[in-house]
């Protein structure tokens, strides 16, 4: 592509005429040490898909308080941020929501679950980390299941999102802890 921005053989593959659902992964080089693409790159996607794919922003950066308003003109639906990577997540979770979006919120495997527990039933969706963000490729870290378990087990209604070294072997694992 002339802008050097390279788009992954998954998303050229797929049919994105009928896509319902977008994860995509937005890093810094500071919270991770890749870096991928901001609110320009979603603001042509969102123009080229339409209105109705539902964009999730898996937001690995290292102040995710200075996206949230460039990423609602960009038309996402869903701002998920790292809880290790802010100060301030009450503040973070109410600028999502005056912006318009859903909260997402997301654990590294280093993070306990309990301290995603106060924030809860402030955001819409929880995302259990599967392996050290920032890079593909990794095992998937099956001792992080227990916290997709526990969440489901103490806020029933919240929505569960398990990121990373997902695949055919490891899914089934992945249903079966949430949905239980």
């Amino acid at each position: 592509l002339a802008s050097g921005c390279k788009t992954g053989l998954s998303i050229l593959n797929s049919d994105l005429a009928n896509l319902g659902y977008l994860h995509l992964d937005v890093m810094d080089g500071h919270l991770v040490p890749n870096i991928t693409f901001g609110h320009p790159v979603v603001e042509s996607l969102r123009k080229q898909l339409g209105k109705d794919p539902f964009f999730d922003m898996d937001m690995m950066v290292s102040r995710p308080e200075q996206w949230v308003k460039p990423m609602a003109v960009a038309g996402v639906n869903q701002y998920t941020f790292h809880l290790e990577a802010t100060e301030n997540p009450r503040a973070l979770i109410k600028g999502i929501r005056e912006n318009g979006m859903k909260v997402g919120l997301a654990i590294k495997p280093g993070t306990t679950v309990e301290y995603l527990a106060p924030w809860a039933n402030q955001i819409d969706m929880a995302l259990v980390m599967t392996v050290e963000p920032g890079f593909r490729g990794q095992k998937f870290m099956e001792d992080m299941m227990p916290k997709g378990h526990w969440l489901r087990t103490q806020f029933p209604s919240l929505d569960i999102e398990v990121d990373g070294g997902v695949g055919p072997d490891t899914i089934h694992k992945c249903a079966a802890q949430v949905t239980q």
